[in-house]
């Protein structure tokens, strides 16, 4: 999940400036484009405004200047969000963010500015917009490829299988008619995690291939992860017919 309560007390360490260039790079490519994020104004206060954002940025952050997971759990409740809910992957990647848990204020100023919020109201103003970028199929591939290095431990290159599995659920569980079916195989499975060219077919073969796996090309170009899945469920399929 994005920004779970539980998970945030975990492990994650905060990273130096050089690491979190060097990761913010990897993610490059995943960048949000704000279609019609015009300076408004909310309830009549003024257009945004940089020194009231980073103003807010402070309520939230600690002595690190990083907004980390006790104060994520706070900022959650105080827009009405809970933590594990899609919304904040979406808001996550709008900051183009690094690290699950964690908001740097050069992150949060960037993506407050692109969105133009500068207070709890605006930014609550603009969940239907976030929510909605879900629905436009370019915007949610790029959401779906940076979660990948979003939810990842920064020393691996995989995604363990926990982790995978419930950001799958997140992202394709109410949307993907076999996500249930795959989710039983990946619990099965051998695989103790997922690489980043198995989370992409992933997303394609959701798209692409019919409920039946009647179009699936076994001669295709897709990871030996589906093709077990395929047989995996073809077998099953059989066995009780």
């Amino acid at each position: 999940m994005p920004i779970k309560g539980s998970d945030m007390k975990k492990k994650r360490k905060l990273p130096d400036a050089a690491d979190h260039e060097h990761r913010s790079k990897i993610t490059s490519f995943t960048r949000p484009k704000i279609r019609g994020a015009r300076p408004s104004s909310v309830g009549g206060d003024k257009l945004f405004s940089s020194k009231k954002c980073l103003a807010w940025f402070h309520e939230y952050a600690g002595p690190d200047q990083v907004v980390g997971p006790d104060a994520m759990e706070k900022f959650c409740e105080d827009i009405g969000v809970e933590p594990e809910n899609i919304i904040m992957l979406v808001l996550a990647w709008h900051l183009e963010a690094a690290s699950m848990g964690f908001f740097t204020k050069e992150e949060w100023l960037r993506g407050m500015t692109t969105l133009q919020c500068d207070c709890t109201q605006r930014l609550q103003s603009k969940l239907d917009y976030l929510r909605g970028e879900l629905n436009d199929a370019t915007a949610f591939k790029n959401i779906y490829r940076y979660a990948f290095d979003f939810a990842r431990d920064k020393d691996q290159r995989s995604l363990d299988m926990d982790t995978a599995k419930s950001m799958l659920s997140l992202l394709l569980g109410r949307t993907w008619p076999l996500f249930s079916v795959f989710h039983q195989f990946l619990e099965q499975s051998k695989y103790k995690g997922m690489n980043k060219d198995q989370w992409y077919n992933v997303l394609e073969f959701s798209r692409t291939i019919n409920s039946d796996l009647s179009n699936y090309d076994e001669d295709g170009a897709w990871p030996v992860l589906l093709d077990e899945f395929v047989e995996w469920q073809k077998t099953r399929s059989a066995s009780s017919s």
